[in-house]
């Protein structure tokens, strides 16, 4: 096996006689110097860009010294490719996580590739999801063994539909993966519950007829000899929450996208409970027990402890738990211990597929047995629980900087990157200032000449009754100008219709909104139709790529602060004290809007105008330099008639 390449006399890599991956090998060539290697043979011709040979060389420094390394790297940077190739050359087995799922498709069908016809040495890489993106073919055959395959013996496949399960198996016994991310159309939400199994319900390779030939057990195996392995950040939480049990050993961790690596692993860290979970295990417990008292019990325990989530919705609850909701607690539980106790009487060796199903059913049994003892004994000095309108418990720790402390920092290199990094990360996740480097490589793209930041400063403050209507008329002013090519974007579903159902009349050309069509298609038609304009709220700040004339103007509503009733948020800010704002809130919001802005430039020939219609950002308050400080360098105005024209002149190809 050769990784050698014979047009590249740097590169001098030692095998050994044992056969061992050339990542175990030590490669002569800096990272900066492969970069420069690959860089010609991207698509169109590639330039150095002196910001991504700056984050490379500092991803390379921080794997051979051992240390940790944040690095916000701004629109264009090209830092996928800036820590790849480092990565790559470390000789360490890395772990890169991702908070989007483009960003990882990205990753793993693009850049990673490439790499792999030009770095010049042979590397392997896989992709690893959570358990339930993959179909499970134990599944598959106890429906299979069912007359209609529409319903199966523990009533999961009772509202799936049969011609999608059939095209699924018919998919199954072709594909190599079973990854849901294959299959040609969308399957229901029933359909797929149907097909696989998620953590909780999975007993393991060891006790499923099936785990010889399991799609994840497969995947997970790919993934312990890969060099380097792309998860999301979801994976990568739980498994610094579990201690490092669920990702093969690693030396190396790449976080992408790391301003939302707190809330991940906060909300993975915890957990949800409602009353529908009961009669999902009511159904599992049916398929293996036939003992119909006992599943009515269970199933009318979840309805009484929903009865009693719902009567305390939009509420943060207090240890000890209340009466009421205890009660209703201490009774669900019961009813899972007494069909737990039965499902180990069945024998593992029960007829047909019983077994098997006792394994899940046994497992379930132990999470949800796990979650209602942390609920009704959690510790409100680290944890806060609290129950939306959703009809659901949430628990979620406070702090997430002992998980971190724990399982990444002193165990990992860890390489954090963003294009947009809040300013105190790196407190928030438990890293004192001497134990990593942070590094602002900036962006290659021409802000100051090609954007222009306004800040209506002649606006109404928001809590005004005449605010709403003040930014619908500068929004068709705005929008006016630039001749629609405007991408709007707003903090709350109310006020992205109100701006529709007031412009949509008013404007001569095509208003998109977000819910009109599915996500993709709205963000192709808005590319491929100059003259569109797009309302979307908060799923659309981030993750959004829309280069060229289609996009000219975006329009943000008001500075995204968090809700200051936010459960876990308010936990935050009583642990912080009266520094609470200032740590929680300004970096929050300067944050997203650093991201809802960077949907403007996207290429070395964009122009375009950020249109904040927040006055709060341009006048009188103390925390509008901080927010400033995060966007991009754009000049700034407060006059509309200066973006007008800057909109006009690009309007007009000037």
């Amino acid at each position: 096996m050769s990784g050698i390449d014979d047009t590249n006399a740097k590169w001098s890599l030692l095998v050994s006689n044992l056969g061992l991956s050339l990542m175990a090998s030590v490669p002569m060539q800096t990272a900066t110097d492969a970069l420069d290697h690959v860089t010609p043979h991207l698509a169109g011709g590639g330039e150095v860009r002196h910001g991504q040979r700056q984050m490379a060389a500092a991803v390379e420094s921080a794997a051979a010294e051992h240390h940790h390394l944040f690095v916000q790297a701004g629109t264009g940077t090209g830092k996928s490719l800036a820590y790849l190739v480092p990565a790559l050359l470390s000789g360490r087995r890395t772990v890169v996580a991702t908070a989007t799922k483009a960003l990882q498709d990205q990753l793993a069908q693009k850049d990673l590739p490439f790499l792999t016809e030009h770095l010049g040495m042979e590397f392997t890489f896989a992709v690893l999801k959570g358990r339930s993106n993959y179909v499970c073919r134990q599944r598959l055959s106890e429906i299979a063994g069912t007359d209609t395959g529409q319903t199966s013996l523990d009533g999961l496949a009772e509202h799936a539909r049969a011609d999608q399960l059939v095209r699924i198996k018919q998919w199954a016994a072709e594909t190599r993966t079973g990854d849901r991310a294959e299959l040609e159309f969308e399957p229901s939400v029933a359909t797929w519950s149907a097909v696989s199994v998620g953590a909780r319900e999975c007993p393991g390779a060891a006790r499923c007829p099936s785990g010889a030939v399991c799609f994840a057990e497969q995947a997970r195996a790919a993934a312990s000899t890969a060099d380097l392995i792309v998860v999301n950040q979801h994976l990568l939480a739980l498994d610094l929450a579990l201690d490092g049990t669920l990702l093969p050993e690693h030396d190396l961790v790449v976080i992408d996208e790391a301003h939302q690596l707190e809330d991940i692993t906060s909300s993975v860290a915890g957990l949800e409970l409602t009353g529908g979970r009961f009669a999902a295990f009511a159904r599992l417990v049916r398929g293996v027990v036939a003992n119909d008292t006992l599943t009515a019990d269970i199933e009318r325990a979840g309805d009484a402890l929903g009865d009693a989530i719902d009567a305390m919705s939009d509420t943060r609850l207090q240890a000890p738990i209340a009466d009421k909701l205890r009660v209703a607690l201490n009774q669900a539980r019961d009813r899972v211990e007494r069909a737990s106790n039965a499902l180990r009487n069945v024998p593992d060796n029960a007829p047909g597929d019983v077994g098997a199903r006792k394994q899940r059913a046994l497992q379930a049994s132990i999470t949800l047995l796990v979650d209602i003892d942390l609920v009704m004994n959690f510790d409100s000095e680290r944890s806060v629980a609290w129950i939306e309108r959703d009809s659901t418990i949430h628990l979620a720790p406070i702090d997430i900087s002992d998980i971190m402390r724990r399982s990444l920092w002193s165990k990992k290199i860890a390489i954090l990157t963003s294009a947009t990094m809040p300013n105190n990360l790196s407190t928030r996740l438990g890293l004192a200032a001497d134990e990593h480097t942070i590094l602002d490589v900036g962006s290659p793209f021409d802000f100051e000449h090609n954007a222009l930041l306004y800040c209506a400063a002649s606006l109404p403050d928001p809590r005004d009754p005449g605010y709403k209507p003040a930014t619908h008329r500068e929004l068709e002013a705005l929008i006016s100008a630039a001749g629609g090519r405007t991408l709007a974007l707003f903090t709350s579903w109310a006020a992205m219709r109100e701006a529709v159902e007031y412009l949509r009349p008013r404007l001569p050309w095509p208003l998109l909104a977000q819910g009109d069509l599915p996500k993709s298609a709205l963000l192709e038609q808005f590319s491929d139709q100059h003259a569109t304009s797009l309302f979307a709220t908060m799923g659309f700040w981030q993750g959004i790529d829309v280069p060229g004339p289609s996009l000219s103007l975006v329009v943000i509503d008001r500075l995204p602060f968090p809700r200051p009733d936010d459960p876990l948020l308010a936990a935050r800010r009583a642990l912080i004290g009266a520094d609470a704002f200032s740590q929680i809130d300004v970096p929050r919001a300067a944050t997203l809007l650093a991201q809802g802005a960077g949907r403007l430039i996207r290429s070395a020939t964009d122009r375009g105008v950020v249109a904040v219609l927040d006055p709060r950002l341009a006048r009188g308050r103390s925390y509008r330099w901080q927010i400033i400080s995060a966007l991009p360098p754009m000049p700034r105005t407060r006059e509309r008639e200066d973006a007008e024209s800057f909109l006009r002149r690009i309007r007009d190809g000037a």
